[in-house]
């Protein structure tokens, strides 16, 4: 459910675009950024601020890889699988990451900490393979660099070296 506060920083956004339309794809990434994933009880709800129908949102929020309609883990690994990325064996990475987190695609590890997904495109085919971890972009990668942001990260999240 979207909140009174949620409501009006929505209702603010659509202050900024010349038409309601422009205000879909920025409202569901502001709920995202605060619930970390959207429901349906808030594309329902994204629908009745808008005043449009419900599928026109659902639509919207299921197009973009970047909107996430169920929940993720804190940190959320994005692989790009797409042609250029494939080109340089993303696919073994995905797997290698995969592997090293003991989870599959669309999972989440035991700990909550990671979940993993394979994406059509990142926006880095100059610089692939490239990966996502939440917003934050990587390229250039081999499993010797992705071994290492994971340990980065659970160095970070835990205090502990693993």
């Amino acid at each position: 459910m979207i909140d009174e506060n949620m409501r009006q920083t929505i209702e603010g956004l659509i202050k900024k675009f010349p038409c309601r339309d422009s205000a879909v794809v920025p409202s569901l990434s502001y709920i995202q950024k605060v619930k970390g994933h959207i429901s349906e009880n808030d594309m329902e709800d994204l629908a009745i601020i808008l005043q449009f129908p419900e599928a026109r949102i659902f639509s919207a929020a299921s197009f973009y890889s970047m909107l996430k309609l169920t929940p993720k883990a804190r940190y959320h690994i994005q692989v790009c699988t797409n042609v250029s990325c494939s080109l340089v064996e993303t696919e073994t990475l995905f797997d290698h990451i995969s592997g090293k987190l003991g989870i599959g695609e669309g999972e989440i590890t035991p700990d909550g900490l990671f979940s993993l997904e394979s994406v059509e495109c990142l926006g880095s085919c100059g610089y692939a393979p490239a990966m996502m971890v939440n917003s934050e972009h990587y390229e250039n990668l081999n499993f010797k660099k992705a071994d290492e942001i994971i340990k980065l990260i659970i160095t970070e999240f835990t205090g502990k070296y693993p």
